[in-house]
This record gives C-alpha cells, structure tokens and sequence, in this order.
C-alpha cells in the first residue's frame, strides 16, 4: 500500500514558509552522527522481551477484562507539538495540521532491530494488519483514522495501531491520544472537549499508567489543560514526566519554569527541539544538540534534560521500570480471574440433551427450592441469606402476628368518659316482661356482636398481608432456584402465585367462620374467665355505694377500666347495677375472645404454611408445567439465550486469559533464568 502525503502541515516549531514540504522518499534514519547521542537505549535487549510481552496482553485485549497494563500515554493540549515528539522517537511522519489530528487514540509500537535497512511499518485496527510504505504513512493513518472515527472531525475511543520496526529507534509502546480543545471548529461535535477529557481521563487514570506530558515552552505551564487534568489523577506527579517543545521560540525563562516545577513533574523535565520543515531527522538532532550546546540560554538547562536521545533513553528505562513492578501483580489477577470464571463456568447449568437430563434438574430444582421453604419459613433457619432480614420469616412471622394482636386490642378501647353507656343503651332496648333485675342472654350477645364486628375487618386484613409477604418470600426463593433454568420460571412463578391466592381465600374463608362463631356464641371452658369475672364484681358493691350517695365523690378507680367520672350514671340508677355485672362478664369474656382470635390465628397460618410448602407448592408447580399452557419437561431443554451467551462469553475470557498466563508466564522464565545467571 503506497500513500504520497502531499498536504503535510507544518509541525510545532515550522515556519509559515514551509507550510507545505514533500517528503524525502528515502528511508529517514532516527540516528543521530556518530558525535551525538544515540537514541537507541544500551539495554534494549533487556526490554524488549518485556515490551513484547505487554504488548502482547494489549493485543489480547487482556484490559477487556479489568486488568490494566503499564503504558506510556502521551497527552497535551491542542498544538502542543505531540505528533512531532511521536516522530522524532520513531522517525516517521505523522499527520499534522490545523485542529485535532489525532482523533484515535493511537498505540506507536517502536521496535528497533539492527538487522534491518529500510523501516518496516504495519497498521492493525478493526481485526486488520496491513503494511504500509514510509513515505505513505501519515495518509495511511489518515485514512484508517477516517474508517473508525468517520470522515469530518469526530473522534472516537477505538484505538489504531502502527508498529515501525526500525534500525536504531527506541524500543517503546506509547498510546497518542487526541489534543485537548476547549472550543469546537467547524465540523466537530459541541460536545468535544467532553468526548476528548473523557477518552484520556480513562487512559491516565488507572495506577500502571506513565503520562507523559507534552507543554509548548511558549505557554505558562500552570494553564495547561493537559496539566490540570494529570494532576486529577497524579497530584504529586509520581508518574508525569513532561515533555517542552518549542524550546527555541520561548528560551527565556525556560531553565527556570523546569527547575521551579511549580506544577509537581515527579519524573522531571526533558526539553526538546523536533524537526522543523523538510530537514531530515539526522539533521534535526544535530540541529538539537547544537541548539542546547551553544543557545546562551539554553545551554544552561542540564544536559541530562535536554534532547530526544535523553527523553528515549528515560522513557526506557521508565518504562522498563514499571513493566518489571506490575507483571508479578498482573501474573496475580489473571490468576484470580481465570480462578473466578472457570468457577463461575463450572457453575452454569449442564446444557441439557434429554427429557432424562431435564426431569432430573427439575427433581433437583423442586427438592431445593422445598428445602430452602422449609428453612424460612418452618424451621427459623436463614444460613442462605444471612443479611437479608425479610428472608427470616419465622421472626418476622412473629412480628406480624404481634402487630396483629395489638391492633386487635386496640380496636376497642372504651372511652372512660362514655363507661357503661353502651350496656345500658342495650339494656334498654332488650326490656322485655319477665322478672326484674334478671340479665336476658340476648342482651349479653348483642354487645358482643357489635364487639366482634367492630374488629371483623382486622383479621381479614392481616391475612392479606401475611399471605403477601409470603407470596414475596417464596416467589424470591423459587426464582433463585430456577435462575438458571429461565425458561421454568414463568410457569413456576405463575404455579406459586395461583396457589397463594388460594390459601388467601381459603384463609379468608377460614376468618369469616371464626367470626361468625364468636359473634354466634358465648362460650368458654377457660376457668380463667370465672376467675377474672369474680375480681371484676368484686368492685361492685364500691362502685354502687358512689352511685347512691351524690355526696360521695363521682371518682373510682375500676381494676381492667382505670380511673374514671361515673357521675353520668346517676341518673341510670335502675339499670346501673345490671349494666355494670354485664360490663364485667363482657370485658373477662372479650379478653379470651381475643386470646382465640390470636392463637386460632397462629395456628392457622402455621398449619397453612405447613401443607404449602409440603405438599401445595410441588403439585401445582408440576400440574402447571404440565399444562398445555406449561411447555412441560420439554422446556427445560431450549437453553436461555442468556445462559449461552453468558456461557460463551465465559469460554472466550477463559481462552483468553489461559493465552496470556501462558503469555506472562514466558516472559517471568526469563526473568527468573536471567537472574540466575547474573547471580551466578
């Protein structure tokens, strides 16, 4: 693939004149003179295993699964001079030009080897690898760059490689992101300082990364956009190194803006002068090291900060450095994440093949699904769901039925005030011919049923919620059964909530009986009502003597009432008596009404529950997987489409990962074989 690139613009430091340039069709050795410097570091053979090794794992995609690697990132702010760093290290062209240029994020992969004579350069994106000459490289880029992010000035987060294999070039893997604009040209998105801040915020952020920091010596370094956002994610600049351009347009005050470094460049400061028009690289670094060595000013800057041998040579060694630290560390979490998705894969269900395989995994899904009911809800036992504290039903089956119980109790509390009047008002209305001071039974069951009704609705409401909070509890338990048999669990759901709507309205029924019981008869075996009766009547003859003596104070205080006024009854004299003996046997008789109401209750929901989860929920989860409607056992064994997804996404991460231990492992042998040898 052949590109002549004949609209190259000029790089940071070129001169308007030479706007346009061709370029020199020979291969452009990055090298400088025999005088100078050379680029290439002395122990590149030491890193290139290493480099290889992550280079690798990137091309795996290891980072899909959550494991960072250590990379070189290069960021700066719009015409900070990136591309034209990324060319003096590689020694080739890149686009350059008015607005953003780099609208991928692009991984440089330099590769020296002293074998060859002319560079050899590759592109990799979108699953291709195509080989492209020197003198057509940035238009090759230009034109991949306009494949993945579309034509115009768009960018987008899926990255572009280019590998230059090259005599005398560093030994390096860097990743060039887009340039930082604040303020969107014609033909980009409005939102493109958003779009670029998001894209190098997730490439700087993760703790293996090395920023390397691009600032035009013409600019205050504190303004830098590309600085404030480095220092979000590295406030002492532990892994900043910084890169100045354009050191011969602003020399003054340089030394001092790299000395003081007021913006925390822990891995410090290299100053450079990249190519200017159509001079050659061998030139450009001659021009470079005469610049340092003879500017009056910049020739003070240390020599050990100053020119693109020393900004490769540190780069190596950074990046050597952090490449040794974070291998052991990602040797352990490939290990811990191919540990945890093998576990996960083992425990996807088998991939059933026959009515046989499905008819034991629904017995198995029945028999578990019953035996975590029976925990919960029978047995008070919640080792299956420890935190969850709804899930501990027998408790909270305890607390329903204590609620329950005083709601009952508090339904009739008499008002003081109005003590004995409903007695008398159906004294009154029950008169009849017969004998006098004689209490009729049909007195005594007409305030009870008024009783009984006023908290008929009660019980009936707390059935409702109680079959509802089981309802939640057995749809969760059933559903974590089935979970991964989906395709059993609308039937199963819909066989549970059929049959607690039965049990609802059989529990109804139930309530309505014991109401119709209570409201139709008064009866108790209970001695306790005798006994409570007799110490109630008891303060009779107290209560009778205020009553016929208007000097004595109007008032008492009743044992089971408390302390009341009862000088409105003075002028109920004739019936006072009767109505108060009928209060005492209605309050000692309610008090075991409202004993039963509870314990039937209790017993009740216990019994229903009981019969559900032995024998109910099994039946109608089969009679409705049965059912035309059902699907029957058939069902079972049409995978979900998420349980093979899931599968197959869990096959590809383990291939995955299994290729890079045995990536990280090759490269650890050397490591380890190589210091044997230098500690023998």
């Amino acid at each position: 693939m052949a590109y002549q690139n004949t609209n190259r613009c000029s790089s940071d430091e070129q001169s308007p004149s030479d706007s346009i340039a061709v370029l020199d069709p020979k291969p452009l050795a990055v090298v400088a003179p025999p005088a100078h410097p050379p680029i290439v570091a002395s122990f590149n053979d030491r890193i290139r295993p290493l480099l290889d090794c992550v280079d690798k794992l990137r091309h795996l995609n290891i980072m899909q699964e959550g494991i960072q690697l250590p990379t070189i990132v290069v960021v700066g702010d719009q015409s900070s001079g990136k591309s034209s760093v990324l060319e003096s290290l590689a020694g080739i062209s890149l686009p350059r030009g008015q607005g953003i240029c780099t609208r991928v994020p692009l991984i440089m992969r330099l590769q020296n080897d002293s074998n060859i004579t002319t560079t050899n350069l590759r592109l990799e994106y979108n699953e291709k690898s195509l080989p492209v000459d020197e003198a057509g490289i940035a238009d090759a880029i230009i034109l991949a760059t306009d494949e993945i992010a579309g034509h115009g000035k768009g960018i987008s987060n899926n990255p572009l490689t280019l590998v230059v294999k090259k005599n005398g070039v560093p030994d390096l893997t860097m990743v060039d992101l887009p340039g930082i604009t604040r303020v969107p040209v014609q033909g980009q998105p409005e939102d493109i300082y958003e779009q670029i801040s998001d894209i190098i915020m997730k490439y700087i952020a993760p703790q293996e990364s090395i920023i390397l920091n691009v600032l035009s010596a013409t600019v205050d370094f504190p303004t830098c956009e590309s600085i404030r956002m480095s220092q979000k994610v590295d406030k002492t600049g532990e892994r900043t190194l910084a890169v100045v351009t354009k050191a011969d347009k602003a020399p003054e005050g340089l030394l001092e803006k790299v000395t003081a470094d007021e913006v925390n460049i822990g891995l410090g400061y290299v100053c450079v002068r990249n190519r200017i028009g159509n001079e050659s690289y061998e030139e450009a670094r001659s021009d470079e090291a005469r610049l340092f060595s003879t500017h009056p000013l910049l020739s003070k800057i240390d020599k050990s900060m100053v020119g693109i041998p020393v900004l490769a040579q540190k780069l190596v060694r950074i990046q050597s450095s952090i490449i040794s630290k974070c291998l052991p560390e990602i040797v352990g979490k490939i290990n811990d994440k191919l540990t945890a998705n093998v576990a996960e894969l083992n425990s996807l269900p088998q991939h059933l093949t026959s009515v046989a395989e499905a008819l034991t995994a629904f017995m198995r899904i029945l028999s578990s699904s019953k035996e975590s009911l029976k925990k919960v809800l029978l047995r008070g036992e919640f080792d299956e769901y420890p935190e969850e504290k709804e899930m501990h039903c027998t408790a909270r089956l305890v607390e329903m039925l204590d609620q329950y119980s005083i709601e009952l109790h508090s339904k009739n509390f008499e008002k003081k005030g109005d003590f004995l009047m409903e007695e008398i008002m159906a004294l009154e209305e029950t008169k009849g011919i017969g004998l006098p001071n004689f209490l009729p039974r049909a007195v005594f069951l007409n305030v009870l049923q008024k009783k009984v009704s006023e908290i008929a609705g009660i019980p009936e409401e707390f059935v409702g919620r109680l079959w509802n909070y089981v309802e939640r509890i057995v749809i969760k338990v059933l559903m974590y059964h089935c979970d991964n048999y989906p395709q059993l669990q609308s039937s199963t759901r819909r066989a549970a909530q059929n049959l607690i709507f039965i049990k609802k309205n059989e529990s109804v029924d139930w309530v309505r009986e014991i109401i119709g019981m209570e409201k139709l008869t008064d009866y108790t075996c209970n001695p306790d009502y005798l006994a409570t009766y007799s110490k109630l009547i008891a303060q009779q003859q107290a209560f009778m003597e205020i009553m016929n003596d208007p000097h004595k104070p109007s008032v008492i205080n009743l044992e089971g009432v408390g302390e009341i006024d009862v000088g409105h009854l003075r002028k109920h004299l004739c019936m006072v008596q009767q109505a108060f003996d009928m209060k005492m046997r209605i309050t000692a008789y309610w008090k075991l009404v409202l004993m039963r109401m509870v314990d039937f209750m209790a017993l009740h929901i216990m019994f229903s529950i009981q019969k559900m989860v032995n024998k109910e929920m099994e039946e109608a989860i089969v009679q409705d997987l049965m059912a035309p409607h059902g699907g029957g056992i058939e069902r079972m064994l049409d995978e979900s489409p998420l349980i093979a997804e899931k599968r197959t996404r869990l096959n590809k991460s383990v291939k995955l990962l299994k290729e890079s231990k045995d990536v990280v492992a090759n490269i650890m042998d050397r490591i380890s074989l190589h210091g044997d040898q230098e500690n023998e």
